[in-house]
C-alpha cells in the first residue's frame, strides 16, 4: 500500500492552496507520476461542462478533492448560499464524473462544519447524524456532509472506491490571513502582529471567548490525507485530529504571548462564538491507517507566525 501512489496520475483539486500545496509535495515525494492542479481561473469545477474538461485534461486515476468555498464565521453568515451551492456542486460533478470514468479512488475532504451543534466531546464518527449543525456554517457543513451519503450509495450501487475525512480546523503557513474571509488562527495572529507594531492598546476579538476548538497543523494533515489515499479504502468517515482542545480565550492568550502582544484583549460578545466546543476523537484514523498527529499547538503556532513574519510584513 505505501507504493498505491508511485506511478499514478492524480487531479488534486485545491491543489495550489493552503492544504493543497502540502497534499501535493508528499505525493511528490511517493512518485506520483503526473500531478494536475486545475486553476479557477481554467475550471470553474461547479459547472459540469468544465469538470468534464478537467477529466479529459488530466485523464486520473486518483482524485483528492480538497477545494472548497468556505471561511470563517463572518463569511458563512454572509455567504450561505453561495457556499451551500458551491460545495454541494463541485462533489456532485466531481464524483458522477469519476464513476463514469472508472477512478481508481476518490478522496473526498470533508469539514468538522458536518458535525451537529451540540455533539458529545470528544466527536466520533457516530455522531454525524445525531443533530443539525451550528447555524452559522450549516449549509457549508450540510453540502460537505450530503457529498459522504453521495460516495457510501455509489459504493453500494456501482462499487466506486470514495473514502471521507474529516479534519479538524487547521492552520499553518499560507494560511488566509484576510481578516474579512479567515478563520480564528490567521485573524488573531494577524491582529495581534498589527497591534504590537502600531503600540495599540487593544485587540477585538470575536464572542466571549469561552467556545473551545481543536487545531491540526496543515503539514500534519497533508500527511492525514496522503496516508489515507495510500492505505485507506472502507465507507465510513474518518476523523483527522490532533486530539487536544482549547478555549479562544486561551488560543488568544497564547497568541498575544507568542507574538509580544502585551495589551488587552477585547472580547465582543454581540458576535457569535460558533459551536461550543470542538475535539475529535482520533482513533479510527489511527487504526485504519496509522495516523498520529505530531505537531503540538505551540510549536505550529510558532511557525505560522514566523512565516507571516516573513510574508506578511
Amino acid at each position: 500500500m505505501p507504493e498505491y501512489i508511485r506511478d499514478r496520475r492524480i487531479l488534486v483539486t485545491g491543489g495550489a492552496g493552503f492544504l493543497g500545496r502540502q497534499v501535493c509535495a508528499r505525493l511528490r515525494e511517493r512518485g506520483a507520476a503526473e500531478i494536475f492542479i486545475p486553476r479557477r481561473k481554467q475550471y470553474d469545477l461547479t459547472q459540469l461542462d468544465d469538470v468534464r474538461r478537467v477529466y479529459d485534461d488530466a485523464r486520473p486515476e486518483v482524485v483528492l478533492h480538497l477545494a472548497a468555498e468556505v471561511g470563517g464565521i463572518g463569511a458563512n453568515r454572509e455567504n450561505p448560499g453561495r457556499f451551500f451551492y458551491a460545495n454541494a456542486a463541485m462533489g456532485l460533478h466531481l464524483i458522477e464524473e469519476g464513476r463514469i470514468r472508472g477512478l481508481a479512488k476518490f478522496v473526498q475532504v470533508g469539514t468538522i462544519c458536518a458535525y451537529p451543534k451540540f455533539t458529545p466531546v470528544p466527536f466520533r464518527e457516530e455522531e454525524l447524524w445525531n443533530g443539525y449543525p451550528e447555524e452559522t456554517n450549516a449549509p457549508y457543513g450540510v453540502a460537505k456532509k450530503a457529498l459522504l451519503v453521495m460516495l457510501q450509495s455509489y459504493r453500494q450501487q456501482y462499487g466506486f472506491n470514495g473514502i471521507y475525512l474529516l479534519p479538524v480546523n487547521l492552520y499553518g503557513p499560507w494560511d488566509n490571513f484576510d481578516l474579512q474571509s479567515s478563520h480564528v488562527i490567521p485573524a488573531l495572529i494577524r491582529k495581534c502582529e498589527e497591534a504590537r507594531k502600531a503600540g495599540q492598546e487593544g485587540v477585538p476579538c470575536w464572542g466571549t471567548g469561552k467556545a473551545s476548538r481543536e487545531f491540526l497543523y496543515v503539514e500534519d494533515c497533508a500527511d492525514g490525507i496522503v496516508l489515507a489515499t495510500q492505505q485507506y479504502d472502507g465507507e465510513d468517515p474518518v476523523n483527522l485530529g490532533a486530539g487536544q482542545e482549547i478555549t479562544i480565550l486561551e488560543l488568544a492568550q497564547q497568541i498575544a504571548r507568542l507574538t509580544g502582544f502585551d495589551g488587552q484583549l477585547k472580547w465582543d460578545p454581540s458576535q457569535p462564538d460558533g459551536q461550543p466546543r470542538r475535539c475529535l476523537d482520533t482513533a479510527r484514523a489511527e487504526e485504519r491507517f496509522g495516523f498520529r498527529a505530531r505537531t503540538t499547538l505551540e510549536d505550529g503556532l510558532k511557525k505560522t507566525i514566523d512565516w507571516y513574519r516573513k510574508h506578511h510584513t
